[in-house]
């Protein structure tokens, strides 16, 4: 039986190399004539590696009538098709867990460098400022609520984290969860009631654009966003909105709606820490997800149980 898989994502190293060496690669991504790959080897085309922001078109997958896996190289899969997929028999991956840590570790840098002004402070210092004046007064961390959207493994890392530094959490979800927090029921009161709001559910369809006018409103002149989950989740143009009129007090992001394009508006604002979406951008940690990547491949292929199956198809 062969070993064709197809690739539609530019991957690391650690991971493009083992694949290459295990399986018939092919390149999508960067196929001169898309079509005309497809056309001579999509026939025979049994595996799909896809990064986790990629977008998987159903034409795409239509031209893989042999297809039976899709492994993700990232947490998120808000780019695969799940209900086709579903429908098609098809098995899909992804790399949960192994980036648990340092993402949660970003989303509480950002509550850091937000609340504290670390950014600012810097280029303070770097500008000369010190000799000149004292540095700025800004917002002591301790008994500030942390409101969570999502407590899932991410959330729960990001709640021990901050729990920690002595802040408050509370949290919205599909349901109430048994842990020391505090659950409300809306998203709306969940950020009504928080100084930070940390995104940390997942993309897609579903939560396109969750956090709106509304919910910032909500979380008020006092209160802080954070985004380490899915620039989709944000109505990007609402946020700039907020922030350039004092609705909101100020933001953190990780993640955009356009990836690597982001809103000139928030490259110029004050009030804003923008990060180049390396929630999980550790070595030891990408490693770990090329490893988990090829790990389901092979698993498949070899007839033993996958190490990750998606929820929506365990």
């Amino acid at each position: 039986m062969n070993n064709d898989i197809i690739i539609t994502a530019q991957l690391p190293p650690f991971l493009d190399e083992p694949l290459h060496a295990d399986y018939r690669c092919h390149d999508y991504l960067r196929a001169a004539d898309k079509p005309g790959l497809l056309a001579a080897v999509g026939g025979g085309i049994r595996g799909l590696v896809q990064g986790g922001g990629t977008v998987t078109p159903i034409a795409l997958l239509d031209a893989l009538p042999k297809l039976e896996i899709i492994s993700v190289f990232g947490v998120g899969y808000d780019g695969v098709p799940v209900d086709y997929c579903k429908a098609r028999g098809l098995k899909v991956t992804n790399t949960p867990d192994v980036l648990t840590d340092d993402v949660a570790d970003v989303a509480v840098a950002l509550i850091m460098m937000t609340g504290r002004g670390f950014v600012r402070l810097n280029r303070f210092v770097q500008a000369g400022g010190w000799h000149k004046q004292g540095p700025e007064l800004t917002t002591k961390l301790g008994g500030k609520t942390v409101g969570i959207l999502g407590l899932g493994r991410i959330g729960k890392s990001i709640a021990a984290r901050v729990t920690a530094m002595g802040m408050q959490v509370a949290y919205t979800d599909r349901a109430p969860q048994d842990l020391p927090h505090r659950f409300l029921p809306t998203l709306e009161a969940l950020a009504a009631a928080s100084d930070f709001l940390v995104v940390s559910c997942p993309g897609g369809a579903a939560t396109k654009n969750l956090v709106g006018a509304d919910v910032l409103r909500a979380l008020g002149s006092k209160g802080t966003l954070i985004n380490i989950a899915r620039g989709s989740i944000v109505d990007e143009p609402a946020l700039v909105k907020a922030l350039a009129d004092g609705t909101i007090k100020g933001a953190g992001l990780d993640v955009f709606a356009d990836e690597p394009n982001i809103p000139s508006p928030l490259l110029a604002m004050d009030n804003v820490v923008l990060l180049p979406h390396v929630g999980s951008a550790t070595r030891e940690t990408r490693q770990a997800m090329g490893d988990l990547c090829k790990a389901n491949l092979d698993a498949w292929f070899a007839g033993r149980p996958l190490p990750t199956l998606i929820p929506e198809l365990a």
